[in-house]
């Protein structure tokens, strides 16, 4: 099962979190790379993980981008998000590819 891609955009809701957000040194798109569903960015679809309940290859839910330079996953990464539906599993991992 796919998700439609839907854009996420992260929304600080405090002065705390307006000041970690922004990059100093990161490529301009870094930070507005979140979203739920659609394809992954820099994974491809043989690196989806296997659901350790039934074994059937997991379903992409979302990725969660490096939010500035004091809240950075990695080397600016991603955290990806998988699911199954069958067993309802989850399994995340950070990619800094």
């Amino acid at each position: 099962m796919d998700i439609p891609k839907f854009n996420l955009e992260l929304v600080p809701l405090s002065d705390e979190a307006e000041k970690v957000m922004g990059f100093q040194w990161a490529d301009p798109d870094v930070g507005s790379r979140s979203k739920l569903g659609g394809q992954p960015e820099g994974i491809s679809a043989e690196d989806a993980p296997v659901c350790p309940s039934c074994a059937e290859t997991m379903t992409f839910l979302c990725q969660i981008d490096s939010v500035g330079d004091d809240l950075v996953f990695a080397d600016v990464g991603i955290v990806y998000v998988y699911i199954c539906f069958g067993c309802f599993e989850a399994k995340a991992f950070v990619n800094s590819g």
